[in-house]
């Protein structure tokens, strides 16, 4: 499970998604993420999937390795649906013992459930398609506004960039400490969920030691190399806007329109009988 975690992940194709200009697939992601709350019907998702699906397919990055990175949020989603599904007050559809499922506790277990994988596939697609250099120099443009504030921009975008791309490397870490101690008689797959969770904090400790020494070895190859922050740098490949994000903005703005427009239609978000 640890190796299906696709956020911070980098997939290396050549595609007209991966050639965009960070700032917009920064941009773009934040209006994905906020117009996913405007939905309360049908269509709004619909709309939102097609447009990621749409996206997707122009960034050459295999759907079977998107959908990989949901099974690490399988469990939180099964608990989200339930929750939903049996706690919701309103018109009972299904009846048994004392646990009911109302025509509403349907409607919220559902869009909760498009809205936490729509969010997480959208967010790995930005990841997926962007380097962590330009990601680095898309969120210090970005920001670039703080600076006015005395807020360092270039140290926060980088903290940012290096905690986002350490993700997969602790994921691969702790699979590693998981395997040497399954070798050595460890167990952490049996008995139920709070002896799985006891059996996990063995992991914490050498976890722990580990990223603090790959931080340690950052520092000192940053020192080595001089770094200084971001004061008075040059890059030696400038962010330039061309055509293609120029239409990139037009199409994103076409989206959040059309999605404002599906957020304030009065329709339901599915056709539940009422038994």
């Amino acid at each position: 499970m640890l190796k299906d975690i696709t956020i911070g992940q980098y997939y290396q194709a050549q595609s007209l998604i991966h050639r965009l200009d960070p700032r917009v697939k920064i941009g773009g992601t934040l209006l994905y993420v906020i117009t996913l709350f405007f939905y309360k019907n049908f269509i709004g998702y619909g709309l939102a999937i097609l447009f990621l699906a749409l996206v997707i397919r122009l960034s050459k990055v295999p759907f079977k390795f998107m959908v990989k990175g949901m099974k690490s949020i399988l469990f939180l989603l099964m608990i989200t649906v339930l929750f939903n599904l049996f706690l919701t007050p309103g018109t009972p559809v299904v009846t048994f013992w004392k646990l009911k499922i109302t025509q509403e506790g349907t409607e919220l277990a559902v869009s909760m459930a498009l809205r936490l994988s729509l969010l997480v596939i959208g967010s790995s697609l930005m990841t997926l398609t962007t380097t962590p250099n330009n990601l680095t120099d898309g969120m210090e443009k970005m920001m670039g506004f703080l600076k006015i504030f005395k807020v360092p921009v270039h140290e926060v975008a980088m903290m940012m960039s290096i905690a986002l791309r350490f993700i997969p490397i602790l994921m691969e870490e702790t699979d590693k400490i998981m395997k040497a101690q399954m070798a050595r008689g460890a167990d952490f797959e049996s008995g139920n969920l709070i002896a799985r969770a006891k059996a996990m904090v063995p992991l914490l400790v050498p976890l722990f030691v580990s990223a603090f020494r790959r931080a340690n070895d950052l520092a000192m190859a940053m020192e080595a190399r001089c770094y200084r922050g971001g004061e008075g740098r040059t890059k030696m490949k400038p962010l330039k806007y061309h055509k293609r994000d120029f239409l990139a903005y037009f199409l994103l703005l076409f989206f959040v329109v059309a999605s404002i427009w599906a957020g304030r239609l009065k329709l339901p978000m599915l056709m539940v009988g009422v038994a």
